[in-house]
């Protein structure tokens, strides 16, 4: 990855608090695979607009290595609006792990993991659409693929996946405590520290009608991991 800019592409460099800025890729990697949601932001009708992607990450061995690859319909807008030339687009994906309590509002801060992703989304070739979306399922359900039949042709047929190279990527993060001192005049009676913060799994909601089916291994391996 990158954060040198070029042409037609912002600024990956961070502004304030550079030294929050890594391109240390095995960073990237684990902010990835933490997630499911990526923000997308694109222009439509002149206008900004930021709509919630599934995603994954994967390689679909056509020689361009890894990518973002984002999940949707043949006839949602951003998909449309692809052609065959491509859109830019901004994407997203963001862990909050902590709020930062200090003993004012104005130090108190937040643990983060985030990384912006800016380039080109395409259409992936519908030879091998099938197995990007094999692997969106890969990332967001691991293990689910031996659980269930093939996709049908009509399912594909109405299913699109973008893909976005990963070579163009601003990933901050902050992690730690609270910036403090003993000699910092602040009163030290008042309660500072990190609250963190997780995404969590619950309890397996089976359908009505799995009642009596055994939680499978890809969802009762999920769920501790999260």
């Amino acid at each position: 990855m990158s954060i040198e800019t070029a042409p037609g592409c912002p600024s990956m460099a961070v502004g304030r608090k550079p030294d929050r800025q890594t391109d240390d890729p095995a960073v990237l990697d684990g902010i990835l695979a933490d997630g499911f949601l990526a923000h997308v932001a694109m222009l439509r009708d002149g206008y900004p607009v930021v709509l919630p992607y599934l995603y994954g990450v994967g390689d679909l061995g056509d020689g361009l290595g890894r990518r973002l690859l984002l999940h949707g319909s043949t006839g949602a807008g951003l998909f449309l609006d692809a052609g065959p030339d491509g859109v830019p687009v901004s994407v997203g994906i963001s862990h909050l792990d902590g709020l930062v309590y200090a003993r004012s509002l104005n130090d108190s801060s937040a643990n983060y993991r985030s990384a912006m992703v800016a380039g080109r989304a395409t259409v992936v070739p519908r030879d091998l659409r099938v197995e990007a979306l094999w692997q969106i399922g890969d990332h967001l359900m691991p293990g689910r693929r031996a659980e269930v039949r093939e996709m049908t042709a009509k399912e594909v047929a109405a299913t699109q996946v973008l893909q976005v190279p990963l070579d163009r990527v601003s990933v901050k993060t902050r992690t730690g405590g609270v910036g403090e001192d003993p000699d910092d005049g602040e009163d030290h009676g008042v309660w500072a520290g990190v609250l963190p913060l997780s995404v969590a799994a619950g309890v397996p909601e089976p359908s009505p009608l799995s009642a009596g089916t055994p939680v499978p291994p890809s969802v009762s391996a999920l769920a501790p991991r999260l």
